[in-house]
């Protein structure tokens, strides 16, 4: 239990950057309050303690503002960032490393006591607000954006924006997959971000990833010579990008941008 505990943990921390301290995400996080209270919920669920369950989910969302029907089946390292407005049907499925965003809802479409709800791969990200209805399948590593309307199944490595949701990034483009491999290599999650969509920021965000891809591939190149000539270049690991690393940055106000040119014109 205080494995899987500290696994919750440490995944929230991956996944935000302004969690500080293992206190503050014990104290002050609803998404692991209510992914904690699921687990129990849902150990009663399986035990035909139906009644208990769903009272205890109740509270649960009382508490968190997410709601999560105890007969839902979720995996590892689950992680409900903000989270106010969360639905969680009784026939879904999420599988690990997923990550939903406030006001998503993972609703049936039928009354029939059949699987209405959706099935969720591992790794996904739905974006603030989606809707993900019905009994669909959203395939691993795909993305949905934020208030999107997916009733249709997602295939693996997939964008889908829009309503109703389009499918704005294939799976079997290799320069996206080259895009999310750097990405995560970085420590940086490029959700949603794709040259189909008219964003100057996703586009510019793709043309740093594609320079890194390059200058990477360049670098293992130049590497694999020097092995092959003898020479031991050992092992060098690209570090994670950290946002409160940005913040220790000096801050810039006119009078030092302006002592910058004048440096800058000096040394010309």
């Amino acid at each position: 239990m205080f494995s899987r505990l500290k696994e919750d943990i440490s995944y929230v921390f991956e996944r935000d950057p302004a969690a500080r301290s293992t206190v503050e995400v014990l104290t002050a996080y609803p998404g692991l309050h209510a992914v904690l209270a699921h687990r129990f919920n849902h150990w009663l669920w399986n035990k035909k303690w139906h009644w208990l369950a769903r009272f205890l989910a109740h509270i649960s969302r009382w508490l968190t503002g997410i709601e999560i029907h105890p007969g839902a089946r979720i995996g590892h390292r689950f992680f409900v960032d903000h989270g106010m407005g969360v639905v969680i049907g009784e026939t879904a499925s999420i599988g690990d490393d997923c990550t939903l965003y406030q006001g998503v809802t993972l609703g049936g479409t039928t009354w029939e006591k059949v699987k209405r709800h959706p099935t969720l791969g591992r790794n996904v990200v739905v974006g603030a607000g989606a809707k993900v209805l019905g009994p669909i399948e959203i395939g691993d590593d795909a993305r949905i954006g934020s208030n999107s309307v997916v009733v249709k199944d997602v295939p693996a490595g997939a964008t889908v924006v829009g309503i109703p949701g389009h499918v704005v990034r294939p799976s079997t483009d290799q320069d996206q997959v080259q895009r999310i491999q750097m990405a995560r290599r970085i420590g940086f999650d490029a959700y949603g971000q794709t040259r189909n969509m008219s964003d100057p920021v996703a586009h510019a965000v793709d043309c740093i990833l594609d320079h890194l891809h390059t200058i990477d591939e360049r670098t293992n190149r130049i590497i694999n010579k020097l092995v092959d000539t003898g020479i031991d270049v050992g092992e060098l690991e690209i570090p994670a990008i950290k946002v409160e690393h940005l913040g220790e940055s000096e801050e810039l106000t006119p009078d030092k941008v302006e002592e910058g040119a004048v440096s800058d014109r000096g040394k010309s």
